[in-house]
């Protein structure tokens, strides 16, 4: 299996909208690092996974989107609390949105807060 991984650093805000949620509660900044790993057996016909490039174009788009913005205030948390893990798969289904990149198989990812948590999803490209 073949992969390529781009990453990027951003500040985000967000509170936790959970029962108790203490200081989380207050609306609160985080350095975020967004790892989105892709994976697939096959490569194209210059030899690539993915076109790293139309990568880097993602991420930076999907990052803008998230960049100093306040999460709860975007719609795609509207029902969501906007935990790391929720953050996590909203983040690579916008990645993933019109990802031109056929031999990726699937999409993995790994979003730290701070340098404290990391979590992270994968789903089937």
């Amino acid at each position: 299996m073949y992969s390529v991984t781009v990453e990027r650093a951003f500040v985000a805000q967000h509170f936790l909208t959970v029962p108790n949620p203490g200081p989380e509660g207050d609306l609160h900044s985080h350095h975020f690092t967004a790892k989105v790993g892709l994976a697939g057996e096959e490569l194209n016909d210059y030899g690539y996974l993915a076109d790293i490039d139309a990568l880097n174009e993602r991420i930076d788009a999907t990052v803008a989107r998230y960049r100093d913005a306040t999460l709860n205030d975007l719609p795609e948390f509207e029902d969501l609390n906007p935990s790391l893990e929720h953050f996590a798969r909203v983040f690579g289904e916008r990645f993933a949105d019109s990802l031109d990149a056929p031999e990726v198989e699937t999409i993995t990812v790994k979003l730290r807060e701070d340098d404290v948590a990391w979590a992270s999803y994968r789903q089937e490209a």
